[in-house]
């Protein structure tokens, strides 16, 4: 459709008083340029200045959100290079507010060479199956304020802007209000305000399972079923004063996290949970990991299922567009088997309900969980120069002790899961059971599992999830070594 036409008609109906100030050449050009959005363009909304926000990416003529899921610093960092800044930290379960539309873009997977995020894989224009807490966000540099600190992230060390500093708190005094139980609730702590003692909210953005987990350990009510952001459990106008909380997970009360110095709470949410005696807790086998690690060089034509998941290097996508006979070449790869043990004392589901999973036409199976797993390796500065992931295309008892029965079994297109003392076994032939390591050099680096690497599912802990060990590659074999639970 020809917008000139329709141009001109508003010229018409301008006020005089612009028009005759204007040539019409000039005011076309003017209503066309505040009009056109290019196509992949990139804003941030909810932040405290262009710089921080939730991502919003322009396609097909309408805005939309990200997922953050597999969303880190490689994507942060196009976000910000994108709106002309340097340097940016990821935010993570909608920190800035419920996001506005819908989501666009899901698992999306960078390599960091792009220019546009447009430009890296991911599930495709519209496929998700995101919640409004989870939206994408990042911190940019802010040029204006010079506060900040090195951080360390898994592709590059960074310089970025960080003013979040212990909690000021002290031991804080917490309860949970307007639950239908004493074990849910708006989480609320008790301040003094001007001599006088008063209850004040949390704000509910980017507030996770993590941080629940810990409110609801301190207040000796078990562990976090479930982290709300929103308004059902509060009136909308109670005073809040503290937001952007992050714990690492091992804190036994609220006053260990961190926050920010300044207040801000864009979408104006409550934050809230729900405790429960019983729990999954999930712990890898780091001996398991060290016993069966071994290298295999495979024709990129049977990893072509492979590919459609992400399952191999950056390189390897590269080859397939550039060479005819990209199918005969070969990528090494790191296998190993992970067995993962449910020592809580209530079965492990997935996050989706099972008429939500996804089917994988090449691989002929459901994916329950977009993430189950993440492997990394890590060079001796820190740097991320290899990784892997693993989607849960079938969680099941493979393995039980203690007088447990198995209960899940993934066959005809049953229920997953995994019940209290059963392992699921993911062994070192299943496709994407490993790392790309074709374009890594031979050397000495750390070897890094995480299972529920996003925290999307509730555990008892966290700090058991993840393994760091040592990793030793040479040109005819690899050895790791020396694997300990770590966070």
């Amino acid at each position: 459709m020809n917008p000139l036409p329709l141009l001109l008609a508003l010229i018409s109906i301008l006020d005089f008083s612009e028009a005759k100030f204007l040539k019409k050449g000039d005011l076309v050009k003017k209503l066309m340029k505040k009009k056109y959005v290019r196509e992949g363009s990139l804003r941030l909304v909810g932040g405290r200045g262009k710089y921080e926000g939730n991502v919003e990416i322009f396609h097909k003529g309408r805005w939309g959100n990200i997922c953050d899921d597999e969303w880190d610093l490689r994507e942060a960092s196009i976000v910000c290079s994108k709106l002309g800044y340097e340097l940016s930290r990821p935010t993570y379960a909608s920190y800035f507010g419920e996001p506005r539309g819908n989501y666009l873009m899901d698992n999306l997977y960078c390599d960091g060479s792009e220019k546009n995020l447009s430009s890296c894989r991911f599930d495709g224009w519209g496929n998700h199956d995101c919640e409004k807490d989870e939206a994408a966000g990042v911190v940019c540099i802010n040029n204006e304020k010079t506060k900040s600190i090195i951080m360390s992230d898994a592709t590059n060390t960074v310089k970025i802007e960080k003013d979040k500093v212990k909690t000021k708190y002290g031991d804080l005094q917490l309860r949970l209000a307007d639950g239908r139980t004493k074990n849910e609730g708006r989480v609320e702590m008790l301040l003094d305000s001007k001599g006088e003692q008063g209850w004040y909210a949390i704000c509910g953005d980017g507030w996770r399972l993590i941080e629940a987990n810990v409110v609801c350990k301190q207040l000796g009510l078990g562990f976090a079923q479930t982290a709300t952001q929103n308004h059902f459990l509060g009136n909308g106008i109670l005073n809040m004063t503290m937001s952007g909380v992050e714990c690492v997970g091992n804190e036994v009360s609220l006053s260990e996290c961190t926050i920010p110095n300044s207040f801000y709470c864009p979408g104006n949410f409550f934050a809230g949970v729900i405790c429960t005696a019983e729990m999954a807790d999930l712990s890898i086998d780091k001996d398991e990991i060290e016993k069966s690690a071994y290298l295999e060089d495979r024709l990129m034509y049977l990893l072509q299922c492979a590919m459609e998941e992400n399952c191999v290097g950056s390189s390897a996508y590269i080859r397939q567009k550039d060479s005819g006979y990209w199918h005969l070449e070969t990528r090494r790869l790191l296998r190993f088997t992970a067995k993962v043990t449910n020592i809580g004392n209530e079965a492990f589901r997935p996050f989706l309900p099972k008429n939500l999973w996804q089917f994988h036409q090449c691989h002929m199976h459901f994916h329950s969980m977009e993430v189950f797993a993440t492997f990394d390796i890590i060079d001796q500065n820190g740097f991320k120069i290899a990784e892997g992931h693993k989607a849960s295309f079938c969680l099941e008892d493979n393995e039980c002790a203690n007088g447990a029965r198995p209960e899940f079994a993934c066959a005809n297109y049953g229920d997953q899961g995994i019940s209290p003392n059963c392992s699921d076994i993911y062994k070192h032939n299943i496709d994407c059971q490993w790392v790309d390591i074709s374009d890594m050099e031979t050397g000495q680096y750390y070897f890094k599992v995480k299972i529920n690497p996003e925290f999307k599912i509730p555990e008892m802990r966290f700090d058991n999830n993840e393994v760091t060990c040592n990793l030793l590659y040479t040109p005819s074999y690899v050895r790791i070594f020396n694997c300990a639970h770590t966070m």
